[in-house]
Order: structure tokens, then C-alpha cells, then sequence
């Protein structure tokens, strides 16, 4: 497909699958919705949904920011792809599961990830979730039913469905929602995780980011699907395009999907049509292998812009608010860097704890060898 074409089209499908649809769009250029697929959020709930894609871009700038100066290592971004990530959270029910892939940082925040345990995460502390074991931008939270960050291509995909069928098995009314882009639509966990979750309905929401880029390997170079929804048919799962920059219409679908498989009705896979306005990551430049004017289109289609001019249309806006949350922000934040900065490397014998619940014998000989030796001075 070619990321700058957002046209609808039909897919055909065997009679006993429903076919993808038409591209979902609730959010008119005027910032009406199409009442269709109107989510109904109140004024409230989409005010909160601007305020949380605000902070992930602010976090994405600052966060760039802190890697080129060389005070931390590494960061996945979303700039662009916002309204995906965030509506797809906010649509899921406290009692699912989140599987990410690692650009979907705001959706942790949103399902209660610390934001200062975020912070820790990018410089590996002693505060660390993970204790440093892992590079930035892969945390976990398990209290927020989110899963922790792997970087291999589509491992998180059998991972969600597995967790479903367990959960189903249990007669356990919860769904799992798993985050992945359209290169891992391409990988053999895609075609094991749909072809599992179509045999045995597991309650899987397959949610494609189609951001137009596989790392620097454009969709159309890494697959010969016309599109990325219309791979559902040949396992049985019904299948969507929604615009993946408009956060009303994928709150609507996500929402449907998880109704759907709450009813036992089965995997729903969902592709987000959006753009990654930046890079794969602060290691890549984009500018290598895509021109300026590819991002064009997609800034007038800005989400955040998109939502606000929405907000401003209900008369839900307040620019003073906005100002406030913008400088509360950055205090948060400073305040965050300073302690993350301040909190010493996690201790060297925390390798050996949260591997197994009972520790084998060589382990517990290995730590005490490591405890009692020799060590540089800054690993205490």
C-alpha cells in the first residue's frame, strides 16, 4: 500500500468470514464526528485523550533530546502515530492485557506505568522495573496488565495470543491486545498468532500500526498484500481498516473488537492506517531513505491538531488548561531527569533475582562468588 493513500476499498472474503471494511473515519475536517462510528466519549474523555498524546510527543521531543546530549542511550518514538497507540489503550478494559511492541510508551503511562519508573527506564537505575537488564524503552508493569518489551520482530504476537486461550481456558472474561507494525506482518509469529487465535477464537485484538515503514523498508517493498487487513481472511479473523490518525474512530473499533471477544466471538486484527513522522529510532535516519515531502500529507493530518481542533469545536478547550499542563510537564519531567540521574547503577547481584521463584543451587554459589569478590568501583 502506499503510505500516502488513505482511499477506501472493498476486500472480497469467503461467505462465512466478514470482509474488511471500508477505512473507519469518525473525525470530520470540521472537528464533527460521524455519528456511525461515534464512540460517545464525553467532553471530559476526549479532553483526557488530548492530554495524554501531548505528553507522549512532549516526552518523545525531551527524550531525543536527552539522547543526542549523550545522557541516555536510546529511544523508540511515536511521533505521529499518537492517535493509534493512545485510543487503542484507552479503549481496553482494566481487567485486559497489553502485549507492546516498544514504541507505545504513552499507552504504558496511560495504564498507570510511573511516569518516574518510566524515566528510571531510560537510564537502567537501580530504580529500574527491569533493573537495567534491558535498553531504554523496555519496561513492564504488571500491576497496569503490561507486559514486558522484547525487541524481536513479533514475538509479543503468539506471547497475546497464548495469554488469551489461557484466559479463555479459565472462563476468564478478559481479551488481550497486542501492539505490532506492518513489517511484523511479514514474520512467522504474525501467521502462528492469527492462525492459532482463528482456529481456537482466542479474545486476541491484533492491532496493526500501519506506519508506512518497516525500520527503513517501505510496506510495499516487505509485502504483496494489497492491504494488511485483508491478511485476516486466509485465517478466519475478521478484519478492519481505521484511520489510525483519528483517536475517535480506533477507540470505536477497539472498542468493538474487545465487545467481540468478550463474546466469544473470537480475534478481531486491526489495521491503523498512520505515518511514523520520525525515525525507526534515535539510531535511524530517516532522511536516508525517504524525502521531505513524504511527511507533507500526513503533518495536515496531524492527530493531536486533529483532536484539539474537535475539542475547540465542542467549545472544550481551554488554551490557559493547555498552558498549565505544558509547564506542569516540563517541571515533572526535570524533576524526574534530576532523580533518574541521581539514583546509582542497580547492584551487580540483582542478575540473579527475578529469574527463577526458587533459585537453583549453582545460581545462589554463582551470587555469593560474585558478592564476595572482586568488583570496579563503581559497581557496588
Amino acid at each position: 500500500m502506499d503510505g500516502n493513500d488513505m482511499s477506501s476499498e472493498k476486500i472480497l472474503a469467503p461467505p462465512h468470514v466478514p470482509a474488511p471494511s471500508d477505512v473507519i473515519r469518525t473525525l470530520r475536517d470540521d472537528g464533527s464526528l460521524d455519528a456511525k462510528y461515534d464512540p460517545k466519549l464525553s467532553n471530559e474523555e476526549a479532553a483526557a485523550l488530548y492530554r495524554h498524546m501531548s505528553t507522549t510527543r512532549f516526552l518523545d521531543e525531551r527524550l531525543t533530546a536527552l539522547q543526542r546530549q549523550g545522557r541516555i542511550g536510546f529511544h523508540v518514538g511515536s511521533l505521529g502515530e499518537e492517535a493509534a497507540i493512545i485510543g487503542a489503550a484507552f479503549a481496553m478494559r482494566k481487567q485486559d492485557w497489553l502485549f507492546p511492541c516498544y514504541r507505545e510508551f504513552g499507552a504504558a503511562l496511560l495504564r498507570g506505568l510511573n511516569f518516574q519508573r518510566f524515566i528510571d527506564n531510560m537510564f537502567g537505575n537501580e530504580n529500574d522495573t527491569v533493573k537495567g537488564r534491558q535498553m531504554p524503552d523496555h519496561y513492564t508493569c504488571r500491576a497496569s496488565h503490561w507486559l514486558s518489551i522484547s525487541s524481536p520482530v513479533g514475538t509479543q504476537i503468539t506471547q497475546a495470543v497464548g495469554f488469551a486461550w489461557a484466559a479463555k481456558l479459565k472462563h476468564d472474561d478478559l481479551a488481550t491486545l497486542v501492539f505490532f507494525g506492518d513489517g511484523a506482518t511479514s514474520c512467522s509469529d504474525f501467521h502462528s498468532g492469527m492462525n492459532f487465535a482463528g482456529v481456537f477464537k482466542a479474545p486476541t485484538v491484533f492491532f496493526c500500526r500501519n506506519n508506512g515503514w518497516a525500520i527503513s523498508v517501505p510496506t510495499e517493498r516487505q509485502t504483496a498484500s494489497e492491504t494488511l487487513a485483508q491478511k485476516g481472511i486466509a485465517y478466519g479473523v475478521p478484519a478492519v481498516r481505521v484511520d489510525g490518525n483519528d483517536v475517535f474512530a480506533v477507540v470505536f473499533s477497539v472498542r468493538d473488537a474487545v465487545a467481540r471477544a468478550s463474546r466469544g466471538e473470537g480475534p478481531t486484527l486491526i489495521e491503523a492506517l498512520t505515518y511514523r513522522m520520525g525515525g525507526h529510532s534515535t539510531s535511524d535516519d530517516p532522511n536516508a531513505y525517504r524525502g521531505s515531502d513524504a511527511l507533507k500529507p500526513w503533518a495536515a493530518r496531524d492527530p493531536i491538531e486533529r483532536l484539539r481542533a474537535h475539542l475547540v469545536a465542542r467549545n472544550a478547550f481551554d488554551e490557559a488548561a493547555d498552558r498549565d499542563m505544558k509547564l506542569e510537564l516540563e517541571r515533572r519531567f526535570k524533576e524526574a531527569v534530576d532523580a533518574a540521574e541521581r539514583t546509582p547503577r542497580p547492584r551487580l547481584e540483582t542478575m540473579f533475582e527475578d529469574v527463577y521463584a526458587a533459585p537453583p543451587w549453582h545460581l545462589i554459589e554463582q551470587r555469593t562468588k560474585l558478592i564476595s569478590g572482586p568488583r570496579p568501583p563503581d559497581h557496588g
